[in-house]
């Protein structure tokens, strides 16, 4: 009877075995590289707007406080944006022709608010309240970096839930005190972990409904 297969058929089974294995496993590894790459969750990429606002020149060198620009962050789930009265405040006397404010001067004549654009966004099916946060002691750095060093606004971290759920479960790290929830200098303590702890049972933040489904998912 004939031989229907080369002598040779057996190792080219085994290369092709192993070549198709290694092919999912890259297949795997590059699904996840992009997954966690800056491409796709727009990490450290500053985001092109309306106007070249700059959280280094007024939070930092002219010391604005976050809540003149975001005045609902303490009493609301959505932390505001200013409208354009509050920015010409101080803009119909200083730098009153510069051309990057001219969409705000022409934002006040047509009274047609600026559309900014949305640098930190959570999918629909997320329930996120920035004054929770703010009441329990989260401040403003731990989700959105060194705000107050940028000249052009960017995304600090992933927002994934992976990242979310690293503070729900231990959220003794980053708690702070309240008052320090706005200052952008501030610094944990070398004790932080037992400071965290009695802050956090001083503000009754109760770590063990921070991961179920229904905190996030309503």
């Amino acid at each position: 009877m004939p031989q229907i297969f080369e002598s040779r058929s057996n190792t080219v089974a085994r290369v092709s075995i192993l070549g198709l294995a290694l092919f999912i496993l890259f297949l795997g590894w590059a699904a996840d590289a992009i997954f966690w790459s800056p491409y796709t969750t727009r990490v450290n990429i500053p985001l092109e707007q309306p106007v070249p606002f700059s959280h280094r020149h007024h939070a930092e060198q002219l010391g604005i406080d976050c809540r003149y620009c975001h005045v609902s962050v303490e009493k609301s789930s959505f932390a505001g944006l200013p409208d354009t009265e509050t920015c010409m405040t101080c803009h119909s006397q200083l730098f009153t022709s510069a051309p990057l404010l001219a969409p705000v001067r022409q934002s006040l004549a047509t009274d047609i608010p600026l559309r900014w654009n949305r640098v930190n966004k959570l999918p629909d099916f997320v329930f996120f309240n920035h004054s929770i946060h703010i009441a329990k002691g989260v401040g403003c750095a731990t989700c959105h970096g060194p705000v107050n060093e940028m000249p052009l606004t960017w995304k600090s971290h992933t927002l994934y839930m992976k990242w979310c759920l690293e503070c729900h479960r231990q959220p003794d790290k980053f708690i702070r005190p309240r008052d320090k929830v706005f200052d952008m200098h501030w610094k944990a303590a070398p004790n932080q972990l037992g400071q965290g702890r009695a802050l956090a049972a001083a503000y009754h933040v109760n770590a063990t409904i921070l991961t179920d489904c229904s905190t996030c998912h309503r």
